[in-house]
């Protein structure tokens, strides 16, 4: 079929040649602004950024242009149409039309010169997926008590929060590691000091399978930090370098599990600190830490993955603390060193506000490890008193509320310095 159609079914105007009835449905759109057509659908994706717009400067009766949320990010990064010259439901193109609602759908219809561009619907998707949760976790890596020597063995820890005795481990016995989740199930620990610092990570199943070595990328070093962020890729931060020089360098880390190259870090360079996620829509924050002195900075992350500018911290400064997220989307800071070893815990609220010290519960102590599990609660576990002597396997919970439990007897051997992270969507 050719010719000049007016009035048909599919919105369209002008000639017609064969080909497939209804819209044409285009690439997703990312840049910062497009030019779109008559008869077409469109994607827009405004996870990096806002887009801008525009309609064709001529249109014709029944023509018709659909725009739908890709990502659900109208919300945070708007669409603004510009009109190009037309009206939009009578107004000049000179009013400012932005939409800015999660999962919404545009359907603009050309009505005529009258009150030109037309929304016949601009629906939401009531449906907001839910990632799933987390419901185990892993410790694993760092020094032993019987011998002072590091070691690769690991804790697997339910979805009811019970510590597993040791598996001996995969891997090249180490501590001072980083650990966080990536790809939504699965889990990696990084880095550390062997004899000296490494680059090394071990990916673990979503069953919670350490695996072997794998050679790292990045700077070797130690005393790092790791968290998930964007719901399935995760990012290493700050640490010590060979030279005993502390970073501010990241890496990120795919949700595959591919570690990237070195990126220059954002805010004071610093070692022996604390990472976690938070927030509804995957970010995350490192906070805390050894600059030299004893710090109570934070520095929060993007769900893309970029670090802001330093924080000035609330709370008690010191190191060797660790985190984790409970309630699905808060963040808890705990224990640590001071002039001595501490207790104390710092809430994070879903917007990253680190709030100010709550006097902890159970036995203090420094280089420990904390993980989420069961969906919307954490563990504290392991770790030192006394200044490097007396390793402890003990475990406080964290309820799904921010509160932290009494001292449970750990199973396995007492051990510190080492990471840990959550794994696994089955109970």
């Amino acid at each position: 079929m050719s010719g000049l159609v007016k009035d048909n079914i599919f919105g369209s105007s002008g000639s017609v040649i064969e080909a497939a009835g209804g819209l044409s449905w285009q690439p997703v759109v990312t840049a910062s602004t497009v030019t779109v057509g008559a008869a077409k659908g469109y994607f827009i994706n405004t996870t990096s950024n806002a887009c801008t717009i525009t309609l064709p400067s001529s249109a014709e009766a029944g023509d018709q242009i659909i725009l739908v949320d890709y990502a659900r990010t109208w919300g945070t990064n708007a669409i603004t149409i510009d009109s190009n010259g037309l009206l939009f439901q009578g107004e000049e193109d000179t009013y400012i039309v932005d939409y800015d609602t999660a999962g919404q759908a545009l359907n603009l219809v050309y009505s005529g010169a009258t009150v030109g561009w037309t929304p016949s619907s601009d629906i939401v998707n009531a449906l907001e997926p839910v990632a799933p949760q987390t419901q185990k976790g892993i410790m694993a890596f760092g020094q032993d008590q019987a011998s002072d020597a590091n070691v690769s063995t690991s804790h697997l820890i339910s979805s009811s929060g019970v510590v597993a005795d040791d598996t001996t481990g995969v891997g090249t016995a180490r501590r001072d590691v980083g650990a966080a989740s990536y790809g939504g199930d699965k889990a990696l620990f990084g880095y550390g000091i062997v004899s000296s610092v490494s680059s090394l990570k071990n990916l673990v199943s979503n069953s919670g399978v350490v695996a072997a070595d794998v050679t790292g990328v990045g700077t070797a070093r130690r005393d790092i930090a790791a968290a998930t962020y964007g719901t399935d890729k995760a990012i290493f931060a700050y640490g010590q370098n060979s030279g005993g020089s502390k970073v501010s360098m990241s890496n990120l880390v795919s949700n595959s599990g591919v570690i990237a190259t070195d990126t220059t870090g954002v805010g004071t360079a610093r070692g022996d600190l604390a990472a976690t996620g938070y927030g509804s829509t995957g970010q995350s924050i490192f906070g805390y830490g050894n600059t030299g002195s004893y710090v109570s900075m934070t520095n929060l992350v993007t769900n893309v993955g970029v670090i802001g500018t330093d924080v000035t911290g609330v709370g008690t400064v010191r190191r060797s603390l660790a985190a984790c997220t409970f309630g699905g989307d808060k963040a808890i800071f705990g224990y640590g060193r001071n002039a001595g070893n501490l207790s104390m815990t710092n809430l994070v609220s879903n917007v990253g506000v680190v709030a100010v010290d709550t006097t902890g519960v159970g036995t203090t102590r420094e280089k420990l490890g904390a993980c989420s599990f069961g969906g919307d609660k954490g563990i504290f576990a392991f770790g030192v008193q006394n200044g490097g002597v007396g390793r402890v396997s003990t475990s406080n919970l964290v309820s799904n509320s921010g509160v932290v439990a009494s001292d449970t007897t750990g199973v396995g051997s007492a051990t510190n310095r080492l990471g840990a992270a959550g794994f696994s969507y089955a109970a």
